[in-house]
């Protein structure tokens, strides 16, 4: 058992999806007996995310020096994610008009139930962020209209300057409060990883031939560009840090977004790696990863293309250039407005057929009954994309610290000394131990 617990926690997690692969293919559907322990584990990561993402939205925002600092880091954000999502997109749709997947598939070949979609409209869903009752937002889970509330409260505290330094401090303490209880859920990562892994395999029974198999075939490598392409490059020349070592330090919030198929649930994972490992500062990765989480899917993107072309060629449909403009426009929108949680992409993906005029009552069916397979790499995708536009952005604002990111140092975070704020004149700024730090390079490493 010591062995075992002197392990980082990557490595733990790693060994845990080992035994629930093995458990699911050896006790079937017996081996469902454990879920509830993933359940638990699943629910305990929920129970985070809305108090994790406002507290540390709203801390991160009041780190920054003030609000032209604001513009600057939320402007070259969200620059970013459009960039990506729409890079995305259009890597999805370029190869599934290569592939052509569904081609030789008709409505005749697969049986299924019609669903009911919602029209898609972008001014209604940009209004839909705007939070008529916070309260309601926190009580619902609404995240975008939590982090537009996030937003607005962190920019009122960088208005009022020293007039709210008791509110700032309250911010910073709740955060760090949050954090050390996800320090403490996510000791028990590995087991309920386990419990999820081995329900996973028992109950994947999905008969994955011809054209459904091309279609999962299209969006893995889509993925994987993005993943060895889009992202190192951006990494390399954009942010002029070595990938290998990103993913290096990213593989622990990485094997929990695959494990746990939901960004949302990986959110507090991300931020320790994103701090512990990668070196970038609270004020960057407290706005980064929240908004990420939550309006960066580059993962559902390049899926949302490859289901555009998929849809048109089982129904015989052309794919002209006017509906490829349209499935990226409708790949970048709809990535921003997926649900950070299990099983959202099939909604999302209802939506996009609707948007398109194409019928639901064949192709949803399909995506649903092989959406677990797909959604191990959109989430780690998503994961990933987020973690990298942190460290991008950290190291091009001049805010990453290199030590921690190559490995050379320990993390430390700067804390004014007592009785001075850590500027000329005020007192000497000391360094001291991330209050983190303590707990043994578990997922730094």
């Amino acid at each position: 058992m010591k062995w075992w617990f002197r392990q980082k926690l990557y490595t733990q997690i790693f060994i845990c999806i080992g035994f629930g692969v093995l458990l699911g293919v050896v006790f079937g559907e017996r081996a469902s007996v454990i879920k509830p322990g993933g359940d638990v584990f699943i629910r305990l990561l929920k129970m985070l995310v809305v108090p994790l993402t406002f507290l540390t939205l709203v801390a991160g925002l009041t780190k920054l020096d003030g609000i032209k600092s604001l513009c600057s880091l939320g402007g070259l954000t969200l620059l970013y994610y459009g960039a990506t999502s729409l890079v995305a997109t259009g890597i999805g749709v370029t190869l599934a008009l290569i592939l052509q997947p569904g081609k030789g598939m008709t409505p005749e070949t697969v049986k299924g139930a019609a669903a009911k979609t919602a029209e898609f409209n972008v001014v209604d869903s940009l209004v839909q962020w705007v939070p008529a009752n916070p309260v309601e937002a926190f009580a619902t889970g609404n995240l975008l209209q939590v982090i537009f509330f996030a937003i607005i409260v962190g920019i009122a505290l960088l208005a009022a300057g020293k007039r709210a330094e008791r509110l700032v401090a309250l911010a910073n303490d709740g955060a760090d409060l949050m954090i050390r209880i996800t320090e403490g859920v996510m000791k028990v990562a590995p087991y309920g990883i386990l419990a999820l892994v081995a329900d996973m395999t028992a109950s994947l029974k999905v008969d994955m031939l011809g054209e459904v198999g091309k279609f999962i075939l299209t969006q893995h490598i889509s993925l994987l560009i993005l993943l060895v392409v889009v992202y190192p490059l951006a990494l390399r020349f954009i942010g002029r840090v070595s990938p290998w070592q990103f993913y290096r330090k990213a593989s622990p919030a990485m094997l929990v977004a695959a494990s746990t198929t939901s960004s949302i649930a990986t959110l507090p994972v991300s931020m320790d790696v994103a701090e512990k490992n990668l070196g970038a500062p609270e004020k960057v990765w407290g706005f980064t990863l929240p908004l990420g989480a939550t309006v960066n899917m580059d993962g559902m993107a390049a899926c949302l293309g490859v289901i555009a072309v998929f849809s048109c060629n089982t129904y015989g449909l052309p794919v002209t250039p006017g509906l490829m403009l349209r499935f990226l426009f409708l790949g970048l929108a709809l990535s921003v407005g997926t649900a950070g949680v299990k099983g959202a992409g099939i909604v999302t993906s209802a939506i996009l057929l609707q948007a398109v005029n194409v019928p639901t009552g064949v192709i949803v069916p399909i995506i649903a009954s092989i959406y677990p397979v797909i959604d191990i790499g959109d989430t780690c995708c998503n994961v990933t994309g987020d973690l990298a536009a942190t460290t991008v952005l950290s190291s091009r604002l001049g805010l990453l610290d290199h030590d921690v990111f190559n490995g050379k140092a320990a993390c430390l975070k700067t804390r004014p000394a007592e009785g001075g704020a850590g500027t000329p004149g005020e007192g000497p700024a000391r360094q001291e131990p991330h209050p983190q730090q303590d707990r043994a390079e578990g997922q730094a490493d």
